[in-house]
C-alpha cells in the first residue's frame, strides 16, 4: 500500500473519531500544512470529507453513504439465507440474490442447483445489469439518475440474439418489470439460461433481487413462472425484516 492512501485511510479514521482543521491533522500527521490541505482537498473531491463553516473537516456524505450500503447488503445476505435455503428446497434450481453496492449490483449469496451444473455467477461478483434478471428487477426499481449512474459505465456487448444493446430498449423492459413487479432473463447472457427475478426493498426503495435460475433444458421460462409466487412471498419476508414500509 502506499504510503498517500494509508495516510488517507488514517486521515478518515481520526476525522471518524473527531472533526479536525487543516493545522491539527498536520500537527497530528507530522506534516507540512500545504501536504495535509491536498491530501483532504483530495478526500473533499470525492466525497469522503465535508468541510464545515468553521473550517472543520467531518466524513462526507459519500463516504457515509457507503458504510450504510455494505451494512445493507450484510444486513440482506444475513437476513435472507435461511429463506434462500428453505426456498431451494422447495423450487430445486438455482437462488441468486443480489444488492445494490455503490452504484454496481453483486450476489451476495446463491444456493446452486441440486443438478450439479454451475452457474457463472460467483459471491461478490458484479451482476451484467442489462442481461440479468437481479439486474432489471433492481433497475426498475431505482429513480432516473440512479439508474443512471449504474448504467454509466456499461459496455453494451451482444452475448445472444436475445441481449439488449441499447438504453432505450432497456428503458421500455424496465418499464414493464415495474409495472408487472417481476424481471426475466430469457437467455440473455446464456442462450441456454433463463431466470425470473423479484425486487426486495428497504426503508428507503429498492436495495437488492432475488433469482430463481435454471439451465433452459432443466425449467425453461414458463416453468420457473410457476414458482414467481413464492419468490414474491420470500421477497416480501425479506423486505418486511429490513424495514421495507
Amino acid at each position: 500500500m502506499s504510503q498517500s492512501v494509508r495516510r488517507a485511510a488514517r486521515i478518515i479514521d481520526s476525522i471518524a473519531r473527531h472533526p479536525a482543521s487543516v493545522s491539527q491533522l498536520a500537527a497530528e500527521f507530522e506534516v507540512h500544512r500545504s501536504t495535509m490541505f491536498r491530501e483532504v482537498q483530495s478526500l473533499e473531491e470525492v466525497g469522503y470529507l465535508r468541510k464545515r463553516k468553521n473550517g472543520e473537516y467531518v466524513l462526507g456524505l459519500r463516504l457515509i453513504a457507503l458504510s450504510h450500503l455494505a451494512s445493507d447488503s450484510l444486513d440482506l445476505a444475513e437476513i435472507a439465507h435461511d429463506r434462500l435455503v428453505k426456498l431451494h428446497r422447495t423450487v430445486g434450481n438455482t437462488i441468486h440474490l443480489a444488492a445494490i453496492v455503490d452504484h454496481s449490483i453483486v450476489y451476495v449469496d446463491k444456493v446452486e442447483d441440486t443438478s450439479g451444473v454451475r452457474m457463472y455467477s460467483r459471491i461478490g461478483s458484479p451482476a451484467r445489469p442489462y442481461c440479468s434478471g437481479v439486474g432489471k428487477a433492481i433497475l426498475a426499481g431505482l429513480d432516473a439518475s440512479d439508474r443512471d449512474a449504474v448504467l454509466r459505465n456499461v459496455v453494451w456487448e451482444k452475448f445472444t440474439a436475445k441481449t439488449l444493446t441499447t438504453r432505450p430498449d432497456l428503458d421500455a423492459e424496465l418499464s414493464t418489470v415495474s409495472a408487472r413487479g417481476w424481471a426475466v432473463d430469457d437467455g440473455e447472457f446464456e442462450d441456454f439460461v433463463n431466470c425470473i427475478a423479484v425486487p426486495i426493498y428497504g426503508p428507503a426503495g429498492v436495495v437488492g433481487a432475488l433469482s430463481n435460475t435454471a439451465i433452459r433444458m432443466v425449467a425453461d421460462l414458463n416453468s420457473l413462472k410457476a414458482n414467481l409466487p413464492l419468490l414474491q412471498d420470500v421477497a416480501r419476508e425479506i423486505s418486511v425484516e429490513l424495514g421495507a414500509a
